[in-house]
């Protein structure tokens, strides 16, 4: 044990909170997680910034609320000097380096116009939230050809998998009778065996390249600590995972869903708007879910056997000694809970997720194996990875909380809600609704019971999580004395959340320190003669002369 340890930050994509054993799925069984949960401690009230894969990550990797980084949708640019957590780390002579996915959008724009070359030092790690990319794989398109950072492709080409789009062909395509290929982007093909064995899957290739990476960095004797973000793409659709995970499951164990009839004749036109979207429609039939669930669950269990396969291999290694692990998601999938799908809104299934975080230091040995019930946001992993690396804390950008008296068994950790923002302009619901960029904007604020969603342009939707943990009853609209006054002070705590500064972050405490002397250093405003100047400051006039205001 180093006095400055590493951290291996995983993060699976499109992860539902309740599939993994150890948050209570009876049919799921994920061992290697559940192991990590009892060796650290599992988060209860883990919530995601943004239910969507882009704003998420950008939350996460900055520390930020979606509101304040501005990279509100998929592929909407982080711009050019908003502070990373790998930002943080470099001055502190730390790594932060990806293996997998960012979703990240390069703001290539704001880099010429400051004369940034994107393939420079500089330019790399802004194209790249700050990570240093050991391999970058954000392949989500079946019509996209190979991309620059695409070293799975020629993978799979070198392993006798070779076609225009290797990663759509074999890792999440199938055969059908007559050996034609069958795209998992189809949902009725999400059971067949994905058209590659399991050791060349997506997958198992990332953990393997997570493994070369940490095993050359442990072999640098001049190297500093470092944060490895291992990002896998599944389990994200497309829904098809490599033999003999495919047939693991099936309709037997696949859960009843979390609705009920009065959601289908909901009065709210946003949410009714969701409910007819395409991909709503298609989850909400009961024989899209117990196709496409066996599936999902094949691609977790997968998940957790290679996490397996990891842990093992820095146990055996060593590396475990002296590495936090952080496991979680970027958001959950509804999977025709609440008649929906895919993810984007703010039930439990979308924007709670897993949060696991194992601390090798003996001061976290008080908490092994205990669960913390506490409100937590993504945002908060960034303060807890630069406190375990020592970087000093920075309020005044980081809008996130150290979860480390958590880990710890100490006091010092509270929070009284959480936000998620989602910005749906480019949708389905937006068309319907015919809704402006500018007003297809939602927002939710949670404090541990109530639910309360702000919809622009409708009526707020509020859940009451205590008399009704399913979200089955809005009660947006009710008339109740309690409920309005709950939603008048939701709205209120929303607003004043909305109003904290969140832009001023070149604004350090020396800074403001500075601004409080202004008459130390001879602005003086507003003082009529020496002797009010000498009893305000304690200090002699000595025929000083003003030089005006500092904006003149």
């Amino acid at each position: 044990m180093t006095q400055r340890p590493n951290v291996l930050w995983i993060m699976a994509d499109q992860l539902r909170y309740d599939y993994l054993s150890c948050y209570g799925h009876p049919h799921l069984h994920t061992p290697h997680l559940d192991a990590l949960a009892a060796r650290g401690v599992r988060f209860d009230n883990a919530y995601v910034q943004s239910p969507v894969c882009g704003p998420s990550r950008m939350s996460a990797y900055t520390g930020r609320y979606v509101r304040s980084h501005g990279s509100t949708w998929n592929s909407m640019p982080l711009r050019v000097g908003e502070p990373t957590l790998g930002d943080h780390l470099r001055e502190v002579g730390a790594r932060a380096v990806l293996v997998g996915k960012t979703h990240m959008a390069a703001d290539l724009e704001g880099m010429a116009w400051l004369g940034i070359d994107p393939e420079s030092f500089i330019g790399v790690r802004v194209s790249e939230c700050g990570f240093e990319p050991f391999e970058r794989d954000d392949g989500l398109h079946p019509d996209s050809h190979r991309q620059k950072w695409s070293a799975y492709d020629d993978y799979l080409e070198a392993h006798g998998y070779s076609s225009d789009n290797p990663w759509e062909d074999f890792a999440n395509s199938g055969l059908g009778d007559d050996g034609e290929l069958m795209s998992a982007w189809l949902l009725k093909n999400s059971r067949l065996p994905a058209n590659v064995p399991e050791e060349h899957s997506e997958t198992a290739y990332m953990t393997k390249r997570a493994m070369d990476f940490m095993r050359e960095a442990s072999s640098d004797p001049n190297g500093g600590p470092w944060v490895c973000h291992l990002s896998y793409i599944k389990p994200h659709w497309p829904y098809i995972v490599p033999a003999p995970y495919h047939d693991m499951y099936d309709a037997r164990h696949v859960i009843a869903p979390v609705r009920s009839e009065d959601e289908q004749q909901t009065d709210h036109p946003l949410i009714r708007a969701y409910l007819d979207s395409r991909v709503c429609k298609s989850f909400a039939r009961d024989h899209v879910r117990e196709h496409v669930i066996p599936a999902y669950m094949g691609l977790i269990k997968q998940l957790d056997d290679n996490l397996g396969r990891l842990f093992a291999w820095m146990e055996e290694t060593g590396l475990a000694d002296n590495t936090i692990i952080a496991f979680t998601s970027d958001h959950g999938d509804y999977m025709g809970d609440h008649w929906m799908g895919d993810k984007d809104f703010y039930h439990q299934q979308a924007v709670k997720v897993p949060l696991i975080i194992y601390d090798p230091r003996p001061e976290a040995d008080s908490t092994r194996g205990t669960v913390s019930d506490a409100l937590v946001e993504q945002i908060d992993l960034t303060p807890t990875f630069m406190q375990a690396i020592g970087c000093p804390p920075k309020p005044w950008v980081i809008e996130g909380r150290d979860l480390t008296p958590i880990l710890h068994g100490k006091d010092g950790f509270s929070r009284n809600y959480v936000i998620s923002e989602h910005d749906y302009h480019w949708s389905e619901m937006a068309r319907a609704l015919n809704q402006p960029q500018e007003d297809a904007h939602t927002v939710m604020i949670f404090d541990g019971r109530w639910k309360y969603i702000r919809c622009e342009g409708f009526r707020p939707v509020l859940f009451d999580l205590e008399s009704d943990p399913g979200e089955l009853i809005d009660l947006g609209a009710s008339d109740t004395p309690e409920h309005e006054a709950v939603r008048a002070r939701m709205s209120d705590a929303l607003l004043s959340w909305s109003r904290q500064h969140h832009t001023r972050i070149t604004a350090t405490p020396e800074m403001l320190a500075r601004q409080t002397k202004s008459a130390e250093t001879g602005v003086l405003i507003g003082f009529w003669d020496e002797a009010e100047y000498e009893a305000a400051t304690g200090k002699r006039f000595d025929s000083l002369t003003p030089v005006g205001r500092p904006d003149r």
